[in-house]
């Protein structure tokens, strides 16, 4: 039986609206008011939450969305929610029709097959009524540190992974549905916590539909109304002309991820697609992996989320707010029931990491097309371990996830990788302090430094990746989710690949790295055992060989590059005293250009 294969495409709906001509002046305050509002919006939220993945590693977006559900600007947060958030608003307003949403309802879901994530991500949106018609929705997604479900192990349907809520109202017409509230609090495991961020994601959505109200008081529903539509054109006309810029052709590549956490070393393949023709591009996605028996699938939003993301950096990286217009010449392809496009019951809870890798793939497929524009690929995951116990101090349950650790990404044809940062997905995303882990949690972070030769050899380095030890000061147990051990980020232009991630156990003093991955689950640590996370760099970019010898001098002063690795794939000789050795320099790269 053929699967049905998902066409999508923003239409331009907003363009032929009934919306009045605004002048520029007026559209531009506008524009800055609209993102005024999403970034309240998130500020409000950071104010208020409970659990430390919100309010500091920052693992949420809000955004304003037009009575069809298209994106209207989006407070700056994880890129893969760009398309999630605006789906599951389009779902909310195809459950009920627009008739049936008044004034003081709040529809809530976290369904992952809507939003195309985890279950951890609650979505609550909020309709926005002027003089008594809907003109727009606020929507906050935020991650829920728990939503119950199996703790730690591999899941292998949805069911093991938490609370399902339907498309339903969280409030309808102001007053509160308390049995809605009291189901959710019986089925995690951290109740005053997962309730003092849903207060918050109903404050995030309020302070939008408060400050867009006022935005609509101040110049009239007209003129806002025919700004949105004058911003969204705006954005297609830029996203038209870049992609203008790029030749015309069919560019396609290959990547692999390491496995799904239970058919060990059985790698994942992710290929793809890209069609360029005059101002349009298509990204197809059909031949990316059927989806996996681990959890690391995602949902059909976040296979176009992959392609908008990807567009979006290579046509209107600096156009704001980000919203929907940037994404009219774009087309995704997609066939249901791949690892980015997963049907129920396939399970979803690491729905981030291979996306990572489509984006880096896309990038890879236009490498030969811009190479200006291109990067090598990056360290493409969280790096990022799930903690709990008992807490010593008062006994009760404790649930951390610590990062994300930020790693390297791939060098450009004229730039070095950034080092330490966060991957792709994750946008805006923050690591988490030493001294409110230190503080709240039974940990003591040992170390936390760069990692000395994981970057991609190149002419552009890439960038460098980290080492982080955490130990534990009373029992814990830990699970990581890391891929691309063994699938390393590649180097473009002759470029050299970059160190992948990694993870290390300490018990009793002894080190052990012999794990066949870096997925661990439940692993118990006694009090001053500890673990070690290292994420991998980025890829580099040209001949080795061709980086100037001052950089390359440079990078073993900072402590990025050993001297052992300067001569030997840099063709860098230093003498006794550390300077470099012009004459052997010479010898050296002439004899590795040669090979």
């Amino acid at each position: 039986m053929t699967e049905p294969t998902i066409t999508t495409r923003i239409s331009n709906a907003a363009s032929t609206a009934n919306a009045a001509a605004v002048d520029a002046v007026t559209v531009e305050i506008i524009r800055n008011g609209l993102f005024a509002v999403t970034e309240e919006m998130k500020t409000n939220l950071t104010r208020t939450a409970y659990n430390l993945i919100i309010y500091e590693a920052l693992d949420f977006t809000v955004g304003l969305f037009t009575v069809e559900g298209d994106t209207v600007s989006i407070g700056l947060g994880l890129p893969m929610f760009i398309r999630g958030m605006s789906e599951t608003v389009k779902a909310k307003i195809r459950h009920f029709g627009l008739e049936n949403i008044h004034p003081g309802d709040i529809l809530v879901t976290n369904d992952a097959y809507t939003t195309g994530s985890h279950l951890n991500h609650f979505t609550f949106t909020l309709p926005v009524f002027h003089e008594g018609q809907l003109i727009a929705f606020t929507c906050c997604m935020a991650h829920w540190l728990d939503v119950g479900g199996t703790l730690g192990n591999v899941t292998t349907d949805i069911y093991s992974e938490g609370i399902q809520i339907p498309i339903v109202k969280y409030r309808k017409a102001g007053v509160v549905n308390q049995d809605l509230v009291d189901i959710i609090a019986m089925n995690v495991r951290l109740a005053d916590r997962a309730m003092g961020d849903l207060r918050a994601q109903i404050t995030a959505i309020t302070t939008g539909e408060r400050r867009f109200s006022e935005l609509v008081q101040r110049y009239g529903w007209p003129a806002v109304q025919g700004s949105i539509v004058q911003i969204m054109d705006h954005s297609e006309a830029v996203a038209r002309a870049n992609t203008l810029s790029i030749p015309d052709g069919t560019y396609e590549a290959e990547s692999f991820m390491d496995d799904d956490g239970l058919d060990i070393g059985q790698r994942i393949p992710i290929k793809v697609k890209v069609i360029v023709k005059d101002d349009e591009m298509t990204i197809d996605l059909s031949d990316v992996s059927r989806q996996v028996r681990g959890f690391y699938n995602s949902g059909f939003t976040t296979g176009i989320a992959c392609a908008q993301v990807a567009y979006k950096c290579l046509t209107t990286p600096t156009d704001y707010p980000v919203n929907d217009g940037s994404f009219r010449p774009l087309k995704v392809i997609m066939p249901m029931g791949t690892v980015v496009s997963a049907e129920r019951p396939f399970p979803m809870r690491v729905w981030m990491t291979i996306p990572m890798t489509v984006i880096d793939t896309i990038f890879k497929a236009l490498a030969l097309a811009i190479p200006d524009r291109s990067i090598a690929a990056h360290h493409a995951d969280l790096v990022f371990p799930n903690i709990h116990g008992i807490s010593p101090e008062d006994g009760r349950l404790f649930i951390v996830g610590i990062g994300p650790l930020g790693g390297g990404w791939g060098a450009k044809s004229k730039e070095d990788g950034v080092s330490v940062t966060v991957c792709i997905n994750d946008g805006d995303t923050h690591n988490s302090p030493t001294e409110q882990l230190e503080s709240k949690y039974p940990v003591l972070v040992e170390s936390y430094s760069i990692r000395e030769d994981s970057s991609g050899a190149g002419r552009q380095r890439g960038g460098l990746g980290a080492e982080m030890v955490v130990q534990a000061l009373s029992p814990f147990s830990v699970t990581t989710r890391i891929d691309r051990v063994h699938c390393k980020p590649w180097g473009l232009e002759g470029g050299g690949e970059a160190a992948g991630n990694g993870i290390a156990i300490r018990k009793k003093g002894e080190w052990d790295s012999s794990m066949p991955n870096a997925k661990i689950f439940n692993v118990r640590l006694a009090r001053g055992d500890a673990y070690k996370m290292q994420s991998g760099g980025g890829g580099g970019f040209g001949l080795a060989t061709e980086r100037d010898v001052k950089l390359v001098a440079d990078d073993v002063r900072e402590g990025y590059v050993s001297a052992e690795v300067a001569n030997r794939v840099y063709g860098v000789a230093f003498t006794s005293e550390g300077d470099v050795d012009g004459a052997a320099t010479a010898r050296l790269r002439k004899a590795l250009q040669a090979r």
